[in-house]
């Protein structure tokens, strides 16, 4: 008999119990994962003598975990659904505008249109089944025989960078498939989900964990959704759209091409841009750039500044960091103490003096600028400056986007850039890589390699500044004249040889484990580009891994 912990009581059970089991009836379908120890785990995960003593703690929707694992055992029903009405039919799922899985067809001649009711017939009646989803293990070998029966070559060309002899794979009825996830118990744990036709597939919307468990309000973010399909289109085009692809570039030996391809769009995305802001340089006297951690952006001002100079252009930067507020300002603003206030919240900067600075600044006066110590957490005073007419303000931080911030500034002479990494890339046809867990790579990357955090501390952190990216950023983006695509497609094999080692180091028994596991995941597929030196200097991707020509 093991001992366990459940709701705060000691539990005996006999060993090779599940999980799940330990649930009363009405619930089994309540939580989609469980928390054992300091480790999640599924719910059909069979207990033994490793387990003496652990704390069990079942995971809903409000749980970022749970929500991941409920993402991808949707993705799992709906590709199962399309197997069982067409067999023949492929499709590829990847990430989309307003929070959502995008699901296109990629068989030549077939109108998803007329099939999405039926596909929709066919997802609920595999819920209502509540049909056990179940791990088995099996050999490489194995794995490769199951899938080309169910004419999955795009999985048998993934398991060639395998490592592993064995393979998991997840089984419901007779439909097998692998979403490089947990998985929900059965089927019936998927309670809400919905689906909307857009062109060229449908979107397909589900609870997330960022909004207690709910479905968010769709929302058609047009700039966004064409960068997004821009990004599609050129890794099509350039076949980089899985990593089997990116693979092979790789091997064939012609990394520099690979590198200076994917770099040469990014100057090209960089051209149009200039060429963008100099057609009304008379009326833009301000340009502001803002986006998610880690997104590349303090290279990218750098290079927009290049970009405006090469045109006869003479911007202007401004660090926002330097309006910043002494933290008793903060705490008496926001009514809490030093140890509690969010100093990622707007009212943290001086609104009130960067509008006065800005407006006099444009209006051709002389001003000097505030500097913020953050060593002794009080500002100084710092240059003075004045700026001509032809001479743009640059300004970029989280709040860049947020008109509160630039109120005395009119619409009109405001540019907005909206900066993020778009890698279209996918492990497989099912699997659709997250480019939130690329930008945590480059983080760790940055923060171990300048900062000397470790792996663990920053993904630590990455929830907070996840939740502020949702609070300040996300809102703001579709106000954007420009969305720059920072994805390098060749940086994941850049970043593995550095991110590995620093991941590995997370040990089982860590609380950081979960996530540091998925990533090691994603990355041991990739083949590593050991010569750094085929990257140019003022690369974004410079700014994580060093040697940029840059201050970053």
């Amino acid at each position: 008999m093991i001992n366990v912990i459940v709701n705060n009581q000691n539990v005996q059970v006999e060993e090779g119990t599940r999980v799940i089991d330990l649930l009363d009836k009405q619930d089994k379908c309540k939580y989609m994962v469980c928390k054992l120890g300091t480790q999640v785990k599924e719910l059909n995960r069979k207990l033994s003598d490793k387990d003496e003593g652990k704390k069990i703690e079942f995971l809903g929707l409000e749980n970022i975990e749970a929500g991941k694992a409920y993402e991808a055992s949707l993705r799992f029903i709906f590709a199962m659904a399309f197997f069982r009405i067409y067999p023949n039919v492929k499709i590829r799922f990847s990430y989309n505008a307003s929070r959502s899985v995008f699901c296109q067809v990629l068989t030549p001649g077939f109108n998803i249109s007329t099939a999405t009711d039926a596909i929709k017939a066919e997802v609920d009646e595999i819920i209502k089944q509540n049909l056990p989803i179940e791990r088995i293990t099996v050999t490489t070998a194995e794995a490769a025989e199951i899938y080309k029966k169910m004419n999955c070559a795009d999985k048998i060309e993934m398991l060639k960078y395998r490592p592993e002899s064995n393979v998991n794979i997840y089984k419901c009825g007779d439909y097998y498939d692998y979403m490089h996830s947990y998985m929900v118990p059965s089927t019936g744990c998927i309670h809400a989900y919905e689906i909307r036709p857009y062109s060229p597939g449908i979107i397909i919307q589900y609870p997330r964990y960022e909004l207690d468990a709910k479905i968010p309000e769709f929302v058609e973010e047009s700039m966004y959704g064409r960068t997004l399909q821009r990004a599609y289109l050129w890794a099509k085009k350039t076949k980089t759209q899985t990593v089997a692809d990116i693979n092979k570039r790789v091997e064939e030996g012609n990394e520099l091409d690979f590198v200076q391809m994917c770099e040469a769009k990014h100057n090209r995305m960089l051209a149009e841009l200039g060429e963008e802001i100099a057609r009304d340089i008379e009326n833009i006297r301000l340009v502001c750039i803002a986006g998610p951690s880690s997104s590349g952006k303090t290279t990218f001002c750098n290079r927009v500044r290049i970009e405006l100079l090469s045109r006869g252009i003479n911007p202007v930067m401004i660090s926002m960091d330097d309006y910043y507020l002494e933290r008793d300002k903060i705490c008496e603003l926001q009514g809490k103490t030093r140890d509690d206030v969010d100093l990622e919240h707007i009212n943290c900067l001086d609104i009130e003096q960067f509008n006065k600075d800005l407006f006099n600044l444009i209006n051709g006066e002389e001003v000097t600028l505030p500097k913020f110590n953050f060593k002794i957490g009080k500002r100084e005073v710092g240059r003075t400056i004045k700026v001509d007419e032809n001479s743009p303000i640059i300004i970029e931080g989280i709040h860049a986007l947020n008109e509160k911030l630039t109120a005395s500034i009119p619409k009109h002479q405001k540019y907005k850039i909206y900066i993020a990494p778009q890698l279209p890339v996918n492990i497989d046809n099912h699997s659709p890589l997250n480019t939130t867990d690329l930008r945590l790579i480059r983080r760790i990357v940055r923060d171990m390699q300048f900062r000397n955090y470790p792996a663990a501390n920053t993904i630590d952190m990455w929830q907070s500044v996840r939740s502020g990216e949702f609070r300040w950023i996300y809102p703001n983006q579709e106000g954007a004249n420009f969305v720059f695509n920072s994805a390098l497609p060749y940086e994941l094999c850049v970043l593995k040889k550095l991110a590995m080692p620093a991941l590995r180091e997370i040990k089982y028994t860590d609380s950081q484990f979960l996530v540091a596991n998925r990533l090691i995941k994603y990355l041991k597929y990739f083949k590593t580009i050991d010569d750094e030196s085929i990257i140019p200097c003022n690369s974004l991707i410079r700014e994580f891994i060093g040697g940029s020509c840059f201050d970053v």
